[in-house]
């Protein structure tokens, strides 16, 4: 894991993903590509294309003074790093430079503002790259790789790969919890996850809770306050996008609601 992938943006949550992905370049001893995005507006009609033209100009614009901004902070961090600058939609042209990125970074939501629209951002990006997503709160402004990591386990194929993705960060917590969630379906126990992480000198501890009073979210979200985690580790998107959609889920509420960094993957 040594190629971070972060998403460059004027916008309210620009800091809070770029601390968390300078904190993941150095604990990874990894290298750290900043993807500068001018996003594009979707136009129905010609007079609206003419408005849009304008609008695009001042989001190119906006964008240049962010660079010299940005640029200038990254000539005194300690890490490697290398720019893109791209105009275009937000979804397709990060999924461009995904390919060779080993970890992605952005905000879970912006409480603010709706563009661009995070949530839809990180459920796209984490079903469709095939790539794990940091996903932080815009307020955070580090990312803590030392500290208590917590692991919520379903024993889905999407929670095994979390797992497996987030191995060589696992390895660098003070302690590794594996929050096991019965809701009477789970087919690789939390025990066969520890077994995985002990082989690569990781040993966390199981915690199992059944959701037949709690929703599996909110048994989660009430582990992060007691145990103080630094960050969650979780498979995303187990159901259909549909179904999260229409009914709720536990990737829908966490990247609503969690209150530290996401680590996903589908």
């Amino acid at each position: 894991m040594k190629n971070i992938l972060v998403l460059i943006h004027d916008d309210v949550g620009q800091e809070a993903r770029f601390q968390a992905a300078l904190d993941l370049t150095r604990a990874l001893d990894g290298h750290l590509t900043c993807i500068d995005v001018s996003i594009a507006l979707a136009l129905a009609d010609d007079f609206a294309m003419q408005g849009g033209a304008l609008l695009m100009a001042d989001e190119q614009h906006r964008e240049q003074a962010n660079k010299t901004r940005m640029l200038e902070r990254l000539h005194a961090e300690d890490v490697p790093y290398d720019w893109l600058d791209e105009t275009g939609f937000l979804t397709p042209t990060l999924l461009a430079h995904a390919g060779l990125a080993d970890l992605i970074v952005l905000n879970r939501r912006l409480e603010s503002i709706k563009h661009p629209d995070m949530r839809q951002l990180v459920g796209d990006m984490v079903i469709k790259s095939g790539k794990p997503i940091i996903a932080v709160p815009e307020t955070v402004r580090t990312f803590c790789v030392s500290g208590h990591a917590l692991v919520a386990w379903d024993g889905s194929r999407e929670a095994v790969a979390a797992l497996q993705a987030a191995t060589p960060l696992l390895a660098k917590a003070e302690t590794v919890m594996i929050l096991e969630i019965d809701e009477g379906s789970v087919v690789t126990p939390a025990e066969d996850g520890a077994e995985y992480l002990s082989r690569h000198d990781i040993k966390p501890v199981i915690k199992r809770e059944r959701s037949l009073v709690d929703l599996p979210s909110t048994i989660i979200l009430d582990t992060i306050e007691a145990t103080d985690a630094a960050y969650v580790v979780m498979g995303g998107f187990g159901h259909s996008r549909f179904m999260e959609g229409a009914f709720g889920g536990v990737s829908r509420r966490m990247i609503n609601e969690c209150p530290v960094p996401l680590f996903l993957a589908h």
